[in-house]
C-alpha cells in the first residue's frame, strides 16, 4: 500500500499566511491520515496490485517526483528493495512474471539467486478526477533505490543506497545513479549506471535548473555532500565530481553530535564553502567519503532528501544534531560562476522530536515551504517549514508503523503525493 494523493478543496492559489501551516490536524475517521481541515486524501496505489503492464506493483516505495506530460501528471517512483526480496517484487509471489521480461533489462540478475528487484515505476495520473490511468515498471535490477531527483530535461535520477560490489553471486557493482525517462509509454528501460557521478551510498540528487550542476547526498553517518558538473548540459555520463568543504574549516564535522565534543557548526549562519575535486570516484574500497574528509571535505550525518527551491537547495541529515533528531541545511550556489563556491547554512536543527524527528525525503512547494517526510516507525509526520524557519504539521500517519517517503507536488501545485512505505 502506501501511495496517496492529497488535495486542498479550494483549488485557487495557495498562500502562506502569517501563521505557518493550515491549522490543527483533525482525527481521521478511517484511522490512516490526520490532516488539517479542508484537506482530503485518497489511496491511489497499493503494493502487490496488478499494473497496466501485467507486472505487480513492487513494495517499499520511496523517493518520487512529478512531471507534466500534456494534460497528465507522470509520477516516477523508487522502490527500495534489496536483492532477492521476491515477495515485494514486480514478478509475483512465485516469480511467475519473471519469464515475461528480457533478462538483459535486469541490471543485476544475481545469478538467479539474488535477483535485483529494486528500481522504479511510472504512474500516469489524471489530476481533475484523482485517478490513475497507467502504472508500469520502468527500471529493474538495481538495489535499494531510495531517493533521487528530477532533472530540468524531464527525467528522474534514481539512486542506489548501497555500495555493494560484484561477488560470487552479484554480477554488477552497485552504488550508482541511473536515469529514467518520465514517459507515459509503458516499458522497462535499459539500466545504464552513471559512473561519472561516483560510486557511494547514494541517497538523493538535486539539479540546479540554471547551471545543471547536480548536487548529491550520501546516506552514511560520516557522509559527504557532493556536486557533479557535467561536461555537457543534460548529459550525466561525463563530468567532474567534487565534495563540499567549509572554507577556513577543513574537515569540518557538521553533525553536532553531543558525544563527539567537537566545535559545533553554527545554526542560522551562512558560511562560505569551497569545492574539492575527487579522484578514484568508483571507489573499489567504498572509501570515497573517508578520503574526501581527509582531504578537507565536510562531514554530514546521513544526508538524505534534497530539492531545489527558489535559487537555493535544501537537504536533510536524518540524525544530525546534538539530540540526533535531524538537521536541514540550506545551500545557495554562486550563480555568477558555475564553479563558484556558494554558502551553506544549518537552517534547522531539531531540539524537539514532537516537532520534527528524522527528516528524510523532502520537496520544496511552489509557494516556498519545505515539505519533509519523517523516517520513524511510530506515527511519523509530514512537516512543513516556511522560508523563515517556522515549522508546522501537514499530516500524521496514525494507521501504520511505517515511514513517510517520496513527498512531491504536482506541477499545478494542487496535489501532494506521498508514500507510506511499509504496508
Amino acid at each position: 500500500m502506501g501511495f496517496f494523493g492529497l488535495q486542498k478543496f479550494a483549488f485557487g492559489q495557495i498562500e502562506v499566511s502569517d501563521k505557518a501551516g493550515y491549522g490543527p490536524l483533525r482525527s481521521d475517521p478511517n484511522g490512516i491520515l490526520n490532516l488539517p481541515e479542508g484537506f482530503r486524501y485518497k489511496i491511489i496505489s497499493r503494493q502487490g496490485s496488478r499494473m497496466s503492464d501485467g507486472f505487480y506493483l513492487p513494495g517499499s516505495a520511496d523517493g518520487m517526483a512529478t512531471f507534466s506530460y500534456g494534460s497528465k501528471t507522470v509520477v516516477v517512483r523508487n522502490h527500495e528493495l534489496s536483492p532477492g526480496d521476491m515477495k515485494k517484487s514486480a514478478f509475483g509471489p512465485a516469480n511467475e512474471m519473471l519469464k515475461n521480461l528480457d533478462k538483459s533489462l535486469i541490471y543485476d540478475f544475481g545469478k538467479g539467486e539474488k535477483i535485483g528487484v529494486g528500481g522504479t515505476t511510472n504512474l500516469v495520473f489524471d489530476e481533475p478526477t484523482m485517478t490513475v490511468e497507467q502504472e508500469f515498471l520502468s527500471l529493474v535490477g538495481t538495489h535499494r533505490n531510495c531517493a533521487g531527483g528530477p532533472t530540468p530535461w524531464g527525467s528522474w535520477i534514481t539512486c542506489e543506497e548501497t555500495s555493494a560490489r560484484a561477488d560470487g553471486t552479484l554480477e554488477q557493482d552497485h552504488g550508482y545513479n541511473f536515469e529514467v525517462a518520465a514517459t507515459t509509454k509503458a516499458g522497462v528501460q535499459l539500466p545504464v549506471p552513471l559512473k561519472a557521478m561516483g560510486r557511494f551510498t547514494h541517497e538523493a540528487v538535486a539539479v540546479d535548473p540554471v547551471t545543471h550542476t547536480v548536487y548529491q547526498t550520501e546516506d552514511a553517518g560520516d557522509g559527504m555532500f557532493y556536486r557533479f558538473i557535467p561536461d555537457k548540459r543534460g548529459n550525466l555520463s561525463k563530468g567532474r565530481l567534487q565534495a563540499l568543504k567549509i572554507r577556513d574549516w577543513p574537515s569540518c564535522d557538521t553533525r553536532n553530535w553531543a558525544h563527539l565534543k567537537t566545535k559545533p557548526f553554527p545554526i542560522g549562519t551562512p558560511t562560505a564553502v569551497d569545492w574539492i575535486d575527487l579522484e578514484d570516484i568508483n571507489a573499489p574500497e567504498s572509501d570515497l567519503r573517508l578520503r574526501g574528509f581527509d582531504s578537507g571535505a565536510a562531514r554530514f550525518a546521513r544526508g538524505e532528501g534534497a530539492w531545489f527551491g527558489n535559487d537555493e537547495l535544501y537537504f536533510a541529515c536524518t540524525n544530525g544534531g546534538k539530540k540526533n533528531n535531524g538537521q536541514i541545511f540550506r545551500y545557495k550556489p554562486d550563480r555568477k560562476d558555475q564553479s563558484g563556491p556558494g554558502t551553506l547554512e544549518l537552517f534547522i536543527e531539531s531540539e524537539d522530536a514532537d516537532i520534527l524527528e528524522h527528516g528524510d525525503n523532502l520537496t520544496v512547494a511552489p509557494w516556498g515551504d519545505v515539505i519533509v517526510c519523517e523516517d520513524k516507525g511510530s506515527t511519523p509526520k509530514v512537516v512543513g517549514v516556511t522560508p523563515s524557519g517556522e515549522l508546522y504539521h501537514l499530516a500524521l500517519n496514525v494507521g501504520y508503523e511505517a515511514e513517510f517517503a517520496g513527498v512531491c507536488i504536482s506541477p499545478s501545485g494542487r496535489t501532494m503525493f506521498v508514500n507510506i512505505q511499509g504496508p
